[in-house]
């Protein structure tokens, strides 16, 4: 009964809901694909190494990057996939570029309660955190790329 109720709420809701919805859950698959490569054949596709876009608030934006978010934050719970912080970055990276958003993708690394070293993704666009904000503050940014977006005057 659990899924038709949510199938019947994801009927309910509107055109563009449903298809940004569909879109997180392609760009989702896509990035556990990519996941799944030499980090070193996938690192080029992330932007500029070591290099990170505008801090300043995007406010014609805002709504855009709340969507995103929260699309990829829905459908991230429904892929069959792993689909944890590194995934949904990536995700929300390319969907955004899409739509001509700059960003910037952390990764950072930590000590857990063990001392085992853990790893976290997180994405930023402006001061906007898409993905990975949770916790973000406890890791060390060991690699960013920044997803600068060249717009071509003729």
């Amino acid at each position: 009964m659990n899924v038709l109720r949510k199938v019947r709420s994801f009927i309910k809701l509107n055109m563009e809901t449903k298809l940004l919805l569909i879109e997180a859950f392609i760009y989702l698959g896509r990035a556990r694909f990519l996941k799944g490569m030499p980090f070193s054949k996938v690192a080029p596709l992330l932007g500029d190494q070591m290099k990170e876009t505008s801090l300043n608030p995007d406010f014609f934006n805002r709504e855009v990057l709340a969507s995103i978010s929260k699309a990829i934050h829905i459908m991230s719970g429904y892929t069959f996939w792993e689909s944890q912080c590194l995934v949904k970055a990536i995700a929300s990276m390319k969907m955004l570029e899409k739509r001509n958003i700059e960003s910037t993708l952390y990764l950072g690394t930590a000590k857990d309660e063990k001392g085992e070293l853990i790893a976290h993704a997180w994405l930023r666009s402006g001061s906007f955190y898409i993905s990975g904000a949770e916790g973000m503050e406890r890791f060390t940014v060991v690699a960013k790329f920044a997803k600068r977006i060249s717009i071509n005057k003729p």
